[in-house]
């Protein structure tokens, strides 16, 4: 099944070099692979995968290990941020 998969911010390095400027790739994934399969292969650390969203939803870091996604979802993360 097909998502769309966004990192943001510092965490766009750890996309394919074509994909950084956009911030975007389209996955394939299979149907009953949790948030934490997906992005395993992207080699994110995890205290770097700080807000997780799936069709703009919040999803709980303890979540992350079952939540399923399905065809078209976006799973867009961002990682912690400091700011004034």
């Amino acid at each position: 099944m097909n998502i769309t998969f966004k990192l943001f911010a510092t965490l766009t390095d750890y996309l394919p070099v074509d994909a950084r400027r956009s911030n975007i790739v389209q996955l394939d994934v299979a149907p009953s692979a949790p948030i934490s399969q997906i992005i395993a292969p992207f080699g994110l650390p995890p205290r770097l995968v700080h807000l997780v969203l799936v069709n703009g939803r919040y999803i709980e870091p303890e979540k992350r290990l079952t939540t399923t996604l399905a065809e078209g979802d976006v799973l867009a993360i961002w990682p912690p941020i400091a700011g004034g």
